[in-house]
């Protein structure tokens, strides 16, 4: 017979009506194509400097050139686009987090039909162990619900006719028929997709790729405006102010300067990798260096997101082992009820004497809130227990005044409290109260303190109720400071206002860490369910916890694979050192850059030539800024505090050296020209080796912030060096591709370069503590 309270739901006719006009219950696909991901590649101030050198090198018929080039723009594209294309795609995760199938009634028949076929109106079943498929409305039935991936909220939920509950709901018991009210993109669940989409966050490392170029830029046009004016001036051809200027252009780009930044985070990740930290954007890794704020979530995050026995109250005449042996009687067993799964673990561990014999279990039944036992005690007597909340079980028992005030305290300080009563049918007797909770992990306290002496503030952003928010605060070392009340957020907020924020929905989380970019700091973002996933995309450092759903992990930055949160230290120490490895390459990149545009001007005014042909440049392209590409491998130190990419005083520090660097370079070109005499072909033969060699000394001057032998080199960092000298070496003796220069000559400059190194590096020294690098 047909149940008469579940409605026949709607025709197959209705349905495919309702699918035409509302769409499939999935999330769009908004992500970018393949084609269009590498196309953007090639679409930025680097290549857009690299490209522009090309089509000068064609014009002037210079292919060879323009070739080598094209090969070097195509590598730092295919690096960039490589590495990009691991990460994962947060919508594709959020449509797989939809149930795959659904048990729906229409024709008043009950059929299984693909979770994207429901329709609004669809009646729906739900039953033990499944995922709702959609937003719908209880109309039959009760079930117990578990919407910590969306809410963040631990504790189940019990759900009778009336309850609204959201796609990505786990059912945990019972059997429940539901009434669709809202599919795909229009679900709680989809609103959480939109906001991920939406959500963005230009990186530090971007705005310091940005800050570089553009200081190059117009640096360059500066110097090239001087070069044409002065060669002019001079009456040089056109045939020769034009690879003059090509010359110029290809001095000022910093080649590698993109590929350098994916290369030195991509092994960042792949050394987080083994530390069970797993990033899925390599923006993450700059951006654990420079991170200064943690929003971390409660639930799953500084919690354990499992409910456990926090405390026991015996009344008179019971003890604690007795009152959990006998809660757990009460208890379901093998369910995944994670109440009762608390009582029965903490009950396994205390030992009492003289235990009931269970008889019969009473599951629980939402009509009367409480779940019960029939025993038999030691002496024989039948015994009844409940177990439920205090107002229903109270009302059962003889009072127990006591129990009331220890349950107004309990309730008070955040906890979860049920009670328990055992006895005769007609004679309960409150045996005692059970405060459950979601303990904080055991690593917790020790990683917020560990992150602050590390210059991180850590404020704790939860869904959860403001007074068990505040337990776990005191509980992990977030008792500093004020719990923002739930309700509509403050139109400012700093990261000192407030140590919690409770009470908040998915929306705020976004908000919150909106705000706090908007002052200034860069943010992480800790979370564990699909209600953390907006936040964790704005936030310039989404850290998934390794509970984390689906959702949660697509959404964030980098997924922590081993319990506890250990890795957020190691990804903030990983970041940092991959920092220092990018800032060596910059001010490297930056110095000699500089340097070069000088020297092409000075070369100009000292020999009323370019001093450096489109070749040598090239040239010094590959066997320069490629092989520096070793300083990401290089040994460093991690900062003691967040790093910051201040441009302007690195700017300025470059500029510093590279004028030392101008110096010594302008008088080897000088002693050539006037004390050795040698003509101009050797002369640029002499400028290329002599850039080559002051380059390394300024490599190695920069990639130590303390005096240059404080530390090693990496063996990746000596061999490329090596590399460097011995390629440019071996062409200017031999003259190939360039005039010939004698070995003696070569040794001499080489020498040179050394006392140059120690010549710079306390000018670095100076320059450094006054602009406070380090």
């Amino acid at each position: 017979m047909p149940n008469p309270a579940v409605p026949d739901g709607l025709t197959t006719e209705e349905a495919r009506r309702r699918l035409a006009q509302s769409g499939p219950n999935a999330v769009p696909d908004e992500a970018p194509s393949g084609w269009r991901r590498a196309a953007a590649k090639l679409w930025a101030p680097v290549p857009w400097m690299l490209e522009a050198a090309i089509a000068l090198q064609l014009v002037v018929g210079e292919y060879v050139q323009a070739g080598v080039i094209g090969v070097l723009l195509l590598f730092n594209g295919a690096i960039g686009f490589l590495q990009e294309s691991r990460a994962q795609a947060t919508l594709d995760a959020l449509k797989s987090r939809l149930a795959l199938v659904a048990s729906v009634r229409r024709d008043g028949v009950w059929q299984t039909v693909p979770a994207a076929a429901l329709v609004p109106g669809d009646i729906v079943k739900l039953s033990l162990g499944g995922v709702v498929a959609a937003d719908m409305r209880l109309i039959a039935g009760s079930v117990l619900l578990d919407h910590s991936t969306l809410t963040g909220e631990s504790l189940p939920v019990e759900g009778g006719p009336g309850l609204e509950t959201y796609a990505g709901a786990l059912v945990r018991r019972g059997e429940a028929v539901a009434e669709v009210t809202a599919t795909g993109a229009r679900t709680k669940f989809g609103r959480t997709a939109e906001l991920v989409r939406t959500a963005h966050v230009v990186s530090s490392q971007q705005k310091a790729v940005l800050h570089v170029v553009r200081n190059l830029a117009v640096f360059n046009a500066t110097m090239v405006v001087i070069q044409v004016a002065y060669a002019a001036i001079l009456g040089l051809p056109t045939l020769e102010i034009v690879p003059l200027t090509l010359t110029a252009i290809l001095a000022a780009i910093p080649v590698a300067l993109p590929a350098t930044f994916t290369l030195a985070t991509a092994l960042g990740a792949h050394a987080l990798a083994r530390r069970g930290v797993l990033p899925t954007r390599l923006s993450a890794i700059d951006e654990a260096a420079t991170m200064d704020v943690l929003c971390a979530d409660k639930t799953g995050t500084l919690t354990r997101n499992a409910l456990a026995v926090t405390a026991v109250r015996a009344l008179p005449g019971f003890d604690e082992p007795h009152v959990l042996r006998l809660a757990a009687l009460a208890s379901s067993e093998g369910g995944q009820d994670p109440v009762d799964g608390a009582i029965r673990a903490a009950a396994a561990r205390a030992k009492a004497a003289d235990l009931p014999r269970l008889d019969k279990f009473v599951p629980f039944d939402p009509a009367n809130k409480m779940s019960e036992a029939a025993a038999t005690d030691a002496a024989g007597h039948p015994l009844r227990i409940v177990k439920g909340a205090y107002a229903t079980i109270g009302a059962l028992a003889q009072p127990a005044p006591a129990a009331a005030a220890e349950v107004a305290a309990l309730q008070d300080a955040g906890y979860r409290v049920l009670a328990v009563a055992a006895g005769p049918s007609g004679a309960l007797q409150v045996a005692g109260l059970i405060a459950l909770s979601d303990p904080p992990r055991a690593d917790s306290a020790a990683l917020i303190a560990e992150l602050l002496r590390m210059g991180v503030h850590t404020v704790m952003v939860t869904g959860d109720a403001p007074s068990t928010a505040a337990v776990v605060a005191r509980a992990v070392g977030l008792d500093g400071g004020a719990v923002c009340p739930p309700g509509k957020l403050p139109d400012t907020i700093r990261p000192g206002d407030f140590a919690v924020f409770a009470g908040v929905f998915p929306e705020d989380k976004f908000r919150i860490v909106k705000a706090f970019q908007a002052c200034g700091h860069t943010v992480g973002m800790c979370g564990d369910g699909a209600n953390d996933a907006p936040a964790l995309r704005q936030a310039q450092m989404g850290i998934a916890v390794s509970t984390a759903t689906d959702v949660a992990k697509s959404a964030a930055g980098i997924v922590l694979t081993e319990p506890g949160l250990g890795g957020i230290v190691a990804a903030v120490r990983e970041g940092r050192v991959t920092f220092q490895r990018i800032l060596t390459y910059a001010m490297r990149s930056f110095t000699l850059k500089i340097s070069q545009m000088l020297f092409l001007t000075a070369g100009l005014f000292v020999t009323g030539h370019a001093i450096l042909t489109p070749m040598l440049m090239v040239i010094l392209m590959i066997a320069g800024d490629l092989l520096a590409m070793s300083a990401t491998t290089d040994n460093v130190r991690p900062s003691p505090q967040p790093n910051v990419w201040r441009i302007g005083d690195l700017t300025l520090a470059c500029i510093v050296l590279g004028a030392c660097n101008l110096i010594f370079c302008t008088g080897i070109l000088a002693a050539g020209a006037f004390r050795l005499g040698l003509p101009l072909a050797t002369l640029q033969t002499l400028a290329a080796v002599t850039l080559v060699f002051s380059g390394q000394a300024a490599f190695y001057v920069v990639r130590e912030r303390r005096w240059l032998w404080s530390s090693w080199p990496s063996r990746w960092v000596v061999l490329s060096s090596i590399a460097d000298v011995t390629i440019i070496s071996a062409l200017a003796t031999r003259g190939w591709l360039m005039s010939p220069l004698p070995l003696s000559l070569v040794g001499a400059v080489l020498a040179a370069s050394v006392v140059l190194a120690f010549v710079l590096d306390t000018v670095k020294r100076f320059a450094f503590a006054r602009l406070k690098i380090g």
